[in-house]
């Protein structure tokens, strides 16, 4: 998966992180905090803090260590609540941490480790690329855009909150439960 770029939610004024199936195309959207969402979209635009945010000291952190993120996974859904794990190797040791999708997103970013999601997840809450096109958006053309969502066609916030807004992330809720 990658992230394929980053809306906010009129409604609920709330970060949206979309992530996309390479190879499928598949969407996955993902509802995070103000705070996660700034961190992700400074590192899709390059943007360096004056000083170490959170994520950035813990991915410092790892690297003093010489500890690696081999991979981060959305895990599971439950009440419409995304569960991930940050695969972190340290020392010859693999230690499996319990985090909020967005923060491992992230973190993932900042070690340009690969971000997964299990399929029972996507199955349950994926968009399809196709319902998901936005007006003036080509067949593998992504329109010129800034990771805040920001793009060169009109309309496209209002294209993306139209699907969201019916979206239901967990339509299998009790299966859950």
């Amino acid at each position: 998966m990658k992230v394929h770029r980053l809306v906010l939610d009129p409604n609920s004024n709330s970060p949206i992180v979309i992530l996309q199936d390479e190879a499928t195309g598949v969407l996955l959207p993902i509802w995070i905090g103000i705070f996660e969402a700034h961190s992700i979209a400074m590192k899709m635009e390059g943007i360096e803090a004056p000083r170490p945010l959170t994520h950035d000291l813990f991915s410092n952190t790892i690297e003093t260590l010489n500890g690696v993120v081999e991979r981060v996974e959305v895990v599971d859904l439950v009440d419409n609540t995304y569960f991930a794990r940050i695969h972190l190797l340290l020392k010859d040791e693999l230690y499996l941490l319990d985090s909020r999708p967005s923060d491992a997103i992230a973190l993932a970013l900042r070690l340009t480790s690969p971000i997964f999601v299990a399929n029972h997840v996507l199955e349950h809450s994926k968009i399809d690329p196709e319902d998901f096109k936005i007006s003036g958006e080509e067949e593998g053309e992504e329109g010129a855009e800034s990771a805040s969502g920001e793009s060169s066609g009109e309309g496209d916030e209002d294209e993306y909150m139209r699907i969201l807004k019916n979206f239901n992330p967990n339509p299998d809720k009790d299966k859950y439960n």
